[in-house]
């Protein structure tokens, strides 16, 4: 069945398609230049990982790194060509996720800090694709595989404000039981570990692991964010059962902040924490 969270028009409105092509088009011109992804990334100064989203099309290209890759890979104005439409297309994206998350993403994207307690599932923002696909897949009621796409490409488009500068502050408080629940298979669940490495090894991304043998927990009331977004009071995020809650009161904000940072106390040190999840890679 589909999805019955309302959609907004965006969803229709060819943005898919048109960084699909795009995706295909920097391909073919890089392939034709003789380049790996690594190697043209290089060049453009982005990694292997960002240049393959790009060309799969699940990361926007920006209209800086459009004008970059025209020169490097010899295009005639081609990739420039189309920064009008990539402009009109990045307008929209705060527009694409549904009416019910709306206003907790247009937040996020212009957040300064980012603070996230998970206990189910690790959170979208450090989600690989195949990862993010294992999870859609698994929702009850099912969805189509339509919907399915969408979400992911929505998911991954967000992971963009780690190529943010300046930079927001990140902290992550993740349950140890989230470093061995195989989401997807094994091969999934490994690629989803390295990238909490990755992550995790970010100047502004501290991912700490509150370890499952704690004997007095500070927070059994489940996962929350949250975000200080520019120039404007920090506010929590919470989604239950598919109840989605964007807390603004001051009082409500500052209890669940002091409860995020007893947490912080209690977990591991970031250190320590890239030990644990090293180690639980290494065994699989």
């Amino acid at each position: 069945m589909r999805e019955q969270r309302p959609e907004t028009p965006a969803e229709a409105d060819g943005t898919t398609e048109l960084f699909s092509a795009l995706g295909k088009m920097l391909r073919l011109l890089r392939e034709r230049k003789g380049l790996t992804q690594k190697e043209f990334g290089q060049m453009v100064g982005y990694g292997p990982d960002q240049i393959s989203a790009m060309e799969r099309g699940v990361r926007i290209p920006r209209p800086e790194f459009l004008v970059k890759a025209d020169e490097l890979l010899d295009a005639g104005g081609l990739l420039k060509e189309v920064i009008p439409d990539v402009e009109r297309a990045m307008s929209k994206t705060r527009t694409r996720h549904p009416e019910w998350y709306r206003s907790y993403a247009a937040l996020e994207a212009e957040a300064v800090e980012l603070h996230f307690y998970a206990n189910q599932g690790v959170p979208g923002l450090l989600q690989t694709k195949e990862y993010a696909q294992a999870v859609f897949s698994r929702r009850r009621p099912l969805l189509d595989e339509e919907t399915i796409q969408r979400r992911v490409a929505d998911r991954l488009n967000r992971q963009q404000i780690f190529d943010k500068w300046p930079a927001p502050l990140c902290s992550y408080v993740l349950e140890e039981v989230l470093l061995d629940r195989p989401i997807g298979g094994r091969d999934v669940h490994a690629a989803q570990l390295r990238r909490l490495l990755h992550i995790g090894s970010l100047r502004n991304v501290e991912i700490q692991v509150m370890p499952t043998l704690i004997a007095q927990h500070p927070n059994m009331d489940g996962a929350f964010n949250l975000l200080t977004p520019k120039k404007h009071p920090q506010v929590a995020y919470t989604e239950i059962q598919g109840f989605p809650r964007l807390i603004t009161a001051l009082e409500e904000v500052r209890k669940i902040t002091d409860r995020y940072g007893i947490m912080r106390a209690m977990a591991l040190p970031p250190e320590e924490s890239q030990a644990l999840i090293e180690r639980k890679l290494g065994e699989l």
